[in-house]
């Protein structure tokens, strides 16, 4: 006996979150195991290091100096709410919109990521940090990644969606 079609593509938009909360823990894990906090190793000089950052804010490092019970009530309230209305979306929405459960199954993979680390952590673990010509990009991680292509994926979406229903003139 199989699962009717319907079923299935919901497990696998959930497996794929899963599948990134995953590549997240593992590549943070690896951070925080081999590289000291603050420090840093040049991959390409002058434009991608990996460098070890506790970012106690939110987004980019804003509201990191939020006083810190009000901090972990914030970040962590807020994605364990939007974790729990991106899988009403989902599971409202039709299963055959693929862009949309795309990238809310990005959004969704990033911000489990996010929230393990201020559960574990106290704050979330930055390591990808990008500059070039003299500007510096804050750190972020996979998780981070994730949502905001998550994030572009529903915007292309509606906009594909404004396009088609835009009348001719």
């Amino acid at each position: 006996m199989s699962l009717p079609r319907p079923v299935v593509m919901r497990l696998l938009y959930l497996a794929l979150s899963f599948l990134l909360f995953g590549m997240d823990r593992l590549s943070k894990n690896l951070v925080v195991s081999h590289l000291p906090l603050y420090e840093s190793i040049p991959i390409v000089p002058d434009f991608f290091h990996l460098t070890h950052v506790a970012n106690t804010g939110a987004l980019f490092g804003l509201m990191a100096g939020m006083a810190a019970p009000f901090r972990g009530i914030v970040f962590i309230t807020i994605p364990v709410l939007a974790i729990v209305l991106i899988l009403i979306f989902q599971y409202r929405s039709a299963e055959c919109e693929l862009p949309l459960q795309i990238g809310l199954s990005l959004i969704l993979g990033g911000a489990m990521g996010n929230l393990y680390d201020r559960i574990v952590y106290g704050h979330v673990v930055d390591f990808l940090d990008f500059s070039l010509a003299g500007h510096h990009w804050p750190a972020f991680n996979l998780a981070d990644s994730s949502i905001c292509l998550g994030v572009f994926t529903l915007i292309l979406d509606l906009l594909r969606h404004d396009r088609r229903a835009a009348p001719a003139s």
